[in-house]
């Protein structure tokens, strides 16, 4: 690749969040690609039991301050920084006191208020979307990981295409262990067509609630290649992502340069 920038979308980070296979793998293929040379920027939500004093997070002020618009209602977009050591990985943070709590809570928003998770995700990615215009970076791969990012092939294929930052951005999206229960709101897709999203780009999420395999295969069909990320991972949507005809990397554990490969391939 002649553009060596490369942005992580992720779901959960350690050690912000708790080690699990979902935080870890967040955490270590990006570290690993940017020891091999590679420009790297992350994104995770910043969850209200995120300790900020701990993590030595702080404010960016002159990325903070604009107002996103979900449903008719202006939301406030807050940005903080941390240093992933020794790495000294940048990791930035979406913040916002409707979706994301200021005080400690007992498990991530995510799970403690699905009830919102439509709008969140929403949010979270029209929050990286505009930082990263801010940043004035143009990532040449943008990775995804964790169902919290699935609308961001949708959101930087179909609307921020043109935008000097993502018009020659490939999007590939991990396919994990990370399944929620129930469904999204039921005005989701209404909500996405009001988001500048064209209707005949979402038939196949109308006539039922959107479910998490429903929106995983939304993220398949958008992207520019699929990784499977975890081994496990529910066979339907690994044939479903073999079938699309999307570029498909089989489960390459921890090796960082079957990674790169797959994006140079992209």
């Amino acid at each position: 690749m002649e553009n060596n920038k490369i942005l992580y979308i992720a779901q959960e980070i350690a050690p912000y969040l708790p080690d699990n296979d979902l935080s870890s793998l967040s955490r270590n293929i990006p570290q690993s690609v940017q020891e091999k040379g590679f420009e790297v920027r992350t994104f995770m939500p910043k969850f209200g039991n995120i300790n900020e004093r701990r993590n030595q997070l702080h404010e960016v002020i002159r990325l903070s301050g604009m107002n996103i618009v979900i449903d008719d209602t202006d939301h406030q977009l807050i940005i903080k920084v941390a240093t992933l050591l020794p790495s000294r990985m940048q990791i930035y943070f979406i913040d916002n006191e409707d979706y994301f709590q200021h005080h400690v809570v007992k498990d991530i928003e995510i799970r403690q208020t699905p009830e919102d998770n439509d709008e969140r995700i929403m949010f979270y990615i029209r929050g990286v979307i505009e930082t990263v215009k801010k940043l004035r970076w143009e990532p040449s791969i943008i990775h995804n990981v964790g169902w919290i990012s699935a609308l961001a092939p949708i959101y930087i294929k179909k609307i921020y295409n043109e935008d000097p930052s993502f018009r020659s951005s490939k999007v590939v999206f991990s396919l994990v262990n990370d399944a929620f229960e129930g469904t999204l709101d039921p005005r989701f897709v209404e909500k996405l067509k009001a988001d500048g999203i064209e209707a005949n780009l979402l038939t196949e999420l109308e006539g039922a609630p959107v479910d998490y395999k429903s929106l995983i295969k939304f993220a398949i069909r958008n992207s520019d290649g699929v990784v499977c990320s975890m081994p496990n991972v529910d066979p339907e949507l690994i044939e479903y992502a073999k079938a699309s005809g999307v570029p498909f990397l089989e489960y390459p554990g921890d090796d960082a340069q079957a990674y790169i490969n797959f994006y140079e391939s992209l």
